[in-house]
């Protein structure tokens, strides 16, 4: 196994309060995904909704992915002012939130 050269992911897993409408939550996700047009470090976005049928996601129901080509870009993008903007808009929208910041290993059989 190998780690990817300065890859980082930041992962963010969120469940909405029950009262944030979803003509919100998708306002909120097309700002997310804009981000990656405003904050240079962000080189990747993808989101998505919980579809397991293990039905062991506590709740939790989307996930957003972000890419950058170093932990030192994550810093960057975290401290951004349109990041810092954008998420005082999205986090009292949410219940719950967990973010992991992970370099992607490479499994080679």
């Amino acid at each position: 196994m190998e780690e990817a050269k300065g890859t980082v992911k930041h992962v963010l897993v969120a469940k909405f309060k029950d009262d944030i409408t979803p003509e919100r939550i998708e306002e909120l996700i097309k700002g997310y995904a804009n981000l990656v047009n405003l904050v240079p470090p962000m080189k990747a976005f993808h989101w998505g909704k919980d579809v397991s049928a293990e039905n062991m996601h506590q709740g939790f129901t989307h996930v957003f992915e972000s890419t950058f080509e170093s932990t030192e870009g994550v810093a960057e993008y975290v401290a951004h002012p349109d990041h810092v903007e954008y998420a005082n808009l999205l986090l009292p929208c949410l219940e719950k939130v967990i973010v992991i910041d992970y370099k992607p290993t490479i499994v080679n059989p």
